[in-house]
This record gives C-alpha cells, structure tokens and sequence, in this order.
C-alpha cells in the first residue's frame, strides 16, 4: 500500500457536522469517511486502476 498524502481541507460547518453524523451512522472516522467516499467516486468514475483493469477484462 502506498504512503498516504496529508493535507489541510476546509469545509462549512455544516457539511462537516452532516459528515460527522453519516461517518458515525458507519462507524467510521470522519477521516475515514472521506476516504471512503472519494474511493467510492473514484471507481464509479473509472479514474482507480482497479477500474482501468476492470475495463480493460471484458466479462
């Protein structure tokens, strides 16, 4: 697994609380709910290279 990239990220209040209650709806971290959803739009948008792959394998 690659090293992970740290950096600052503002958000409206309010965003940040509706994130803080649907990562606790996960039991995730907010942190992790970030990366979850980022990794989720990443795949469904076909820019991860499991997507690359997934494309390049017809089934």
């Amino acid at each position: 697994m690659a090293g992970k990239k740290t950096f600052v990220l503002r958000l409206d209040e309010d965003v940040y609380k509706a994130l803080e209650k649907w990562a606790a709806d996960e039991f995730r971290s907010v942190n992790g709910q970030i990366e979850w959803i980022i990794d989720t739009s990443m795949k469904k948008a076909g820019r991860t290279k499991a997507a690359d792959k997934k494309k390049e394998k017809p089934e």
